[in-house]
């Protein structure tokens, strides 16, 4: 039998498929669509089946596939409400971080693995790719060559090649195997001098403040007196011998408004906002990345008050103790040369570092004079994430919603989970009003059932954390976070 002839018998006798003959249909057709066309026809399907699992998941693996890592990723984390252990998904959503530049998220996510001893080949080759990003050339070696004893059929000649022509280049010591891909790669690429790249266009001047982020109290009041009143009172502060300037290290799982806060820091203080990712300093070619760090500092001394804040800073500034590779050495150097200003002064210069993985990071990042200041950023209290609810909410039809009640059944959950929490009730109201063809207002029984969908994306961090908090707390750095998991 055909297999079309096969579906169509079996979407006549199954109830199921009758309903959504539709959504069958569609699927039918994806094979001879476009990727675009293919995407919609999935979108269709789930709208009419939206606890379809398997269809869920062909979604995310086609928006990944097709460059769209962002919306993979919103599918991901929806399937791994209900199969929170799915080593596959979890390996998924952690490709989907990585090709977004979100380093310490998918690093997070390969912890939580190995943890389980679930690495796989495919895991040890995105763990390389991670490593040979932070220009941990060591790890990234010995990583690709495990994925490849375990799966031969994943080579990478020029990721090979790139790691055996950093480490050559950095001095390390290279045996045969090297030589002869340094070599290959001289014979067949070449590349031009660094080039110093400019920061100017990556400025911004946020509007945002304080008060339009919900709750972290404690952490806006750590803020203001260590970077913003010292600028806007430049005289109190100066006649105790305190510099206008300094670093914050903010820590914690993804999703908790880190990002959110440091941009608000910047409109609190009236200060250009100056946002680096570490794609934006790391480069392949050694001398690139330091010029980088200090052209990124020059610019922020240009345009000062200026808050710089470093994104995934645990990338730039892991642990020299893990390294082999001399050139990554001087990245450090040069970023800890930038932050104590040697050679110019970092008066106004406003520095915040966020990481979601701060045992990652050098210890001498954490002197007075850096980041000497270290803040956990917990999921939002109760009283927070009814604040982050009612702005979810606001300008959307609604009806008696009690948002203490519903802030009250979501501990751990982050301001990301909220809103995915909010985006799914939506949803469902969505299709429920092109059913009835008009629209109704969300309820508190809407909110109720979305929370059956969507569950806090917190809790794999803290499972992450936990061993670190108990076992790595020297100087009581993660005290907050013990204190967290005991409420």
């Amino acid at each position: 039998m055909r297999p079309e002839a096969s579906w169509e018998a079996h979407t006549k006798s199954c109830e199921t498929c009758a309903r959504f003959g539709l959504a069958a249909r569609l699927l039918r057709r994806m094979a001879q669509t476009p990727q675009e066309e293919q995407i919609r026809a999935l979108r269709e399907a789930l709208a009419l089946s939206p606890a379809n699992a398997p269809l869920r998941r062909l979604l995310a693996d086609t928006l990944r596939g097709s460059g769209r890592f962002d919306e993979a990723e919103v599918e991901y984390r929806a399937l791994m409400q209900n199969a929170p252990g799915d080593r596959s998904l979890k390996l998924a959503l952690a490709q989907c971080y990585f090709a977004s530049g979100k380093n310490s998220h998918a690093a997070v996510i390969l912890d939580s693995l190995k943890l389980r001893g679930e690495l796989d080949a495919t895991a040890h080759l995105l763990a390389a790719r991670i490593a040979q990003r932070a220009n941990d050339l060591t790890n990234a070696r010995a990583s690709y060559r495990a994925a490849l004893d375990a799966d031969a059929s994943l080579a990478d000649p020029d990721f090979e090649r790139r790691i055996a022509y950093e480490r050559a280049a950095a001095g390390a010591t290279h045996d045969d195997e090297d030589a002869d891909e340094v070599e290959a790669l001289a014979n067949g690429e070449g590349h031009g001098a660094p080039q110093e790249r400019s920061f100017a266009s990556e400025l911004e001047r946020p509007t945002l403040k304080f008060a339009d982020v919900g709750g972290m109290d404690a952490v806006k009041q750590e803020i203001g007196i260590k970077i913003i009143q010292p600028l806007l009172h430049p005289e109190l502060f100066k006649s105790y011998g305190k510099a206008i300037g300094g670093g914050i290290l903010m820590f914690g799982p993804p999703g908790c408004g880190k990002t959110l806060l440091a941009r608000a820091t910047a409109g609190e203080c009236n200060a250009t906002f100056l946002c680096i990712g570490i794609h934006d300093v790391l480069d392949m070619w050694v001398g690139n990345s330091e010029k980088n760090v200090h052209a990124l500092f020059e610019e922020a001394r240009r345009r000062k008050p200026c808050v710089l804040f470093f994104d995934e800073v645990d990338a730039l500034a892991a642990r020299r103790s893990e390294m082999h590779a001399g050139h990554q050495r001087q990245v450090i150097a040069q970023f800890l040369a930038e932050l104590d200003g040697v050679q110019k002064s970092n008066e106004g210069v406003l520095v915040l570092g966020a990481t979601n993985a701060p045992w990652h990071l050098d210890p001498a990042f954490r002197r007075p004079g850096r980041f000497d200041r270290i803040l956990f950023v917990p999921p939002p209290d109760a009283g927070a994430r009814a604040t982050i609810l009612r702005g979810l909410l606001a300008g959307k039809p609604q009806e008696r919603v009690d948002c203490d009640k519903l802030a009250a059944k979501t501990k751990d959950y982050s301001g990301a989970d909220l809103k995915a929490l909010v985006d799914s009730a939506v949803e469902d109201k969505l299709r429920e009003a092109l059913k009835r063809g008009a629209p109704e207002p969300l309820r508190d029984a809407d909110l109720l059932a979305a929370l059956k969908k969507v569950k806090p994306s917190t809790r794999e961090w803290f499972s992450s954390a936990r061993n670190h908090a108990h076992f790595a707390n020297q100087g009581g750095v993660y005290d907050d976070v013990l204190r967290y998991l005991d409420s």
